[in-house]
């Protein structure tokens, strides 16, 4: 019998996902918060919300215990754990069991057997599924893996054998490199997983990341649900997912099909798996790694089939047989997934923080998928992953599904925090990837035209940009007076008018608005129906109205477009044409002063924890060398040096918690 409630032991985007398969089949869920989510869009949307500890996810999302009263005292009959945290948590699927509750997830012994990456692998070489070369033993002494590693050959693949999503792993060119890498690998993965334990494997030069989802159910029957190529990446994580896999032939398809079946039924797998594949140009495959959860893009596989993999999971945690055999599976169409993220991608994909002043995804539709955990107005913490959302399309061909990408892309507006959506665009448009040519290095490979450099003289914005940043701050401007006029005694005074009346003359003014370091000055005469804005010596008619969530609807000498203006702070985004535009509105009397230089602190780029200093205090450096390494959001990130000088001082110490903007190192570039 189905369950009657369910308690999702999991935040953001991926529990919006379960509540809304959940909602539809008349299940109560439950939400579990932590205190730095008390207000995220999950709660809202959840029947219940139990809050389980502080923001830290290690006192929250991470205790099991607290999880598991949650569960009882709402009355929850299953656990549905999502994807990270405890998805793949032995000892959390125990205690789901232990205290009556279904956990909506595989049996413990499968979890077991496929938590350990070393354990997985000895497991699918009995089982008959082939594997990329490599060690995958218990024996951790860096000098026996240092051994096993010049043995195996250069170059190779250091990985954490427990994890996953990229994080801990290091690619090493040769011999002289292998210490460092192991040591930093052992690091992070000990900080994500609990565990430092890694394998080595031989690094495939061009290879392409293929999954298979697999589906069984408590009579033992296994299907797959095809492909996934996931081999766009950057730092072994997964950037760009498609269904089904480019250039696959049925062969080679129904091959790696019955791969996966076979390792799914070594393991007595039950529920949604995913059997993750390494494969080279020349049609073979390897065994890589199977993730015993539901996976963050799961949305391509249901866009393709038809299916709802959540709906799949819960009937069959409830003891349903698998709702279709092998030979009823069919693929139709083609579908894509890019992850929208806060983060820069001009500054090393450097992760963003701070309230969604506006956040307008395109709107969804039969060919258009928005699976998101947030909402206008929440913020992105600096405590979890900072997706904003997955964007999934899906159409009768790959072209087609690549042009409602990009169309996609263009109507997304994120203001509030740093985004990676002009960076997916270029990707998307690529040729590589337009192509097909794909490989996990195609980002690395593809540099050049996925990172341009900034020519100050080649991104000046089109003048259209301009007059609609303009015309916009001379509506808003009128807007507010007539606010403001509303609440006075006399709302009709002339004296509270912007329309820029004059006796026996036209008003003039001159607006001033910078773009990075390129600054105009537009001149503006007021007229009965409009402006007449002049921008480097050309004078254009503008008119306009200002809708709702910064749409302009604008009208520049009868040519009538619309465009997006949103205000934050003295800032002024504005979106044309696909394109997005950030201009700053310049006070005149305000003169900044001068200074900055390389002198004093470099500071953190974001809340993180010390784990390690590169250098010496007192000792001189060259610029770029490494001076620290900061833990932040799961992943490493190094501060180099700005230029040659001397380290005078480390501000903090090695497992100290740093604050956002601390100053971490007190440098003294050298004068020449």
């Amino acid at each position: 019998m189905m369950f009657a409630k369910i308690l999702i032991a999991n935040r953001g985007e991926i529990a919006c996902r379960v509540i809304r398969t959940a909602r539809r089949l008349g299940i109560s869920t439950v939400a579990v918060y932590s205190e730095a989510d008390a207000g995220a869009r999950h709660v809202r949307l959840a029947d219940e919300a139990v809050l389980i500890g502080p923001a830290s996810a290690r006192d929250s999302y991470l205790v099991a215990g607290r999880i598991i009263e949650a569960a009882a005292a709402s009355g929850a009959e299953a656990i549905h754990p999502g994807y990270g945290f405890l998805s793949e948590n032995e000892a959390f699927a125990e205690a789901c069991l232990a205290a009556g509750m279904a956990f909506i997830g595989p049996p413990v012994a499968a979890i077991r057997a496929m938590g350990s990456k070393s354990a997985a692998k000895t497991l699918m070489a009995e089982a008959g599924v082939p594997l990329v070369p490599g060690y995958h033993g218990d024996n951790q002494e860096p000098a026996f893996l240092r051994q096993q590693a010049d043995a195996l050959g250069y170059p190779l693949l250091i990985k954490p054998s427990a994890g996953g999503g990229g994080k801990g792993m290091r690619v090493v060119a040769g011999s002289d490199e292998f210490p460092e890498a192991l040591a930093s690998a052992k690091r992070e993965a000990a900080s994500s997983f609990g565990s430092d334990l890694v394998l080595i494997e031989r690094y495939l030069a061009r290879p392409r990341h293929i999954e298979i989802q697999v589906f069984g159910d408590q009579s033992g029957r296994l299907v797959h649900l095809f492909e996934r190529d996931c081999s766009v990446q950057r730092r072994h994580q997964k950037v760009l997912e498609e269904a089904p896999a480019p250039g696959m032939s049925s062969d080679r398809r129904a091959a790696m099909g019955r791969a996966a079946v076979q390792a799914a039924r070594a393991v007595g797998y039950v529920g949604a798996g995913t059997v993750e594949f390494i494969a080279d140009h020349d049609g073979t495959f390897y065994f890589m790694e199977m993730n015993t959860r539901l996976q963050v893009e799961h949305p391509v596989t249901e866009m393709i089939t038809g299916l709802d993999l959540v709906e799949w999971q819960l009937r069959v945690a409830a003891g349903e047989p698998l709702p279709l055999a092998q030979e009823q599976l069919a693929i139709r169409g083609h579908a894509l997934e890019a992850r929208i993220y806060a983060e820069d991608p001009d500054k090393g994909f450097l992760p963003s923080t701070g309230k969604l002043v506006h956040l307008a995804p395109p709107e969804e539709s039969l060919h258009v998928r928005i699976d998101s955990g947030v909402e206008q107005g929440d913020e992105i913490t600096p405590h979890y992953d900072p997706m904003i959302s997955k964007l999934i399309v899906w159409d009768e061909t790959r072209d087609k599904a690549l042009a409602r990408m990009l169309q996609a892309l263009a109507q997304y507006r994120v203001v509030g925090v740093a985004n990676n959506i002009d960076f997916l665009s270029r990707l998307v448009a690529c040729p590589a990837f337009a192509s097909a040519d794909l490989d996990t290095g195609l980002i690395e490979r593809e540099r050049a035209l996925l990172f341009p450099e900034t020519d100050a003289a080649a991104n000046v914005p089109p003048a259209q940009a301009w007059l609609v940043a303009a015309l916009a701050e001379l509506l808003r401007e009128t807007e507010e007076a007539n606010r403001a006029a509303a609440g006075r005694q006399d709302p009709h005074s002339p004296w509270h008018a912007r329309d820029g009346w004059r006796l026996n003359s036209a008003a003039r003014r001159t607006l001033l608005l910078r773009h990075q370091d390129v600054g105009q000055s537009l001149g503006v005469a007021y007229g009965g129906n409009g402006y007449t804005l002049t921008l480097a010596g050309h004078s254009t008619r503008a008119s306009g109205r200002l809708g709702e969530n910064g749409e302009l609807r604008a009208d520049l000498d009868g040519m009538r477009l619309t465009a997006t203006v949103i205000a934050a702070g003295l800032r002024r985004h504005v979106f044309l044409h696909g394109r997005a535009f950030i201009f700053s509105c310049v006070d005149p009397l305000y003169h900044a002063g001068e200074g900055g230089g390389l002198d004093g602190g470099l500071a953190a780029p974001m809340p993180g924890k010390i784990v390690a200093l590169l250098a010496a205090a007192g000792s001189r450096v060259g610029k770029g060398e490494p001076l620290l390494i900061l833990e932040a959001m799961k992943m490493e990130h190094t501060i180099t040096a700005p230029a040659a000088g001397l380290v005078k001082s480390f501000l903090f110490a090695v497992g100290e918690q740093v604050g956002d903007g601390a100053e971490l190192v007190e440098f003294e570039a050298d004068k020449t």
